[in-house]
């Protein structure tokens, strides 16, 4: 019997937000040790997802950034591709929100559903209730959100060619989400990243009708023999052909 796509999309949502609240727990309680409170983290969050995971849908398989990766998961019906504590180093450093988890479902060659949960902003973006993003602020200059500690190469080329500014975050699912949101105009990363990172940002994105692909305008793909996926563009639809241009021109330089 198979599970109707409501049922997916709202264990999207729940689990992503219980991990969230476990995090948020344990953030308040820790000690002061960020290495310890960081491996904890990742280590509980990711048991509290594959637990309700495996109680949800048994026959269904996971690719978790905390867990070996299982070949089983190529033969499967439906995967579910999580980081349970993405952006670990924002997490254990005091008062920063740009920490997230992410859950998100590939079946049927493309990912089904997806949720990115901000603990510390207490908000859940998910695939069951489709955000929509504002129109971008009247006379403001474009603003692309890159990692705070590897930003590409080209970026700031990119940036001057559009008159833009660039702006540091940490967590790919918070990068993502500042788009949604509206806080930025697209989200330029190259290098460095798996599925866990980009599944569930990408899945909320596209519902919510950004523009999402890889770098060189090609669509992600997912549940891959190797989970690599280095790369990523999320943008508002109508800058994704003067972005893609130019991320060509600059990556050739």
């Amino acid at each position: 019997m198979s599970t109707p796509p409501e049922v997916s999309h709202l264990a999207a949502r729940e689990l992503a937000a219980q991990a969230g609240s476990l995090l948020l727990d344990l953030r308040t309680h820790a000690g002061a040790d960020p290495k310890a409170l960081g491996d904890e983290g990742d280590a509980r969050a990711h048991a509290l997802l594959v637990t309700g995971i495996a109680e949800r849908f048994p026959d269904d398989a996971v690719l978790s950034e905390e867990a070996p990766d299982d070949a089983a998961r190529l033969a499967a019906a439906r995967v579910w591709i999580v980081d349970p504590l993405d952006g670990t180093r924002e997490y254990t450093e005091e008062g920063r929100d740009d920490w997230a988890v992410h859950v998100a479902l590939w079946q049927a060659g493309d990912l089904a559903a997806g949720a990115v949960a901000l603990p510390a902003l207490d908000v859940v973006y998910a695939t069951d209730a489709p955000p929509t993003v504002p129109p971008a602020a009247e006379g403001r200059a474009l603003r692309f959100v890159v990692s705070r500690t590897r930003p590409p190469a080209w970026a700031g080329g990119v940036a001057d060619e559009l008159g833009a500014e660039l702006v540091p975050l940490g967590s790919a699912g918070a990068k993502a989400m500042a788009v949604v949101r509206g806080d930025v105009d697209a989200y330029l990363h190259d290098g460095g990243q798996y599925e866990w990172d980009v599944a569930a940002p990408t899945a909320v994105a596209r519902a919510a009708g950004l523009h999402v692909c890889r770098v060189d305008g090609a669509p992600p793909t997912f549940n891959k023999p190797d989970a690599y996926s280095p790369d990523i563009l999320v943008c508002r639809a109508h800058l994704a052909d003067r972005l893609l241009d130019s991320i060509a021109r600059h990556r050739e330089a």
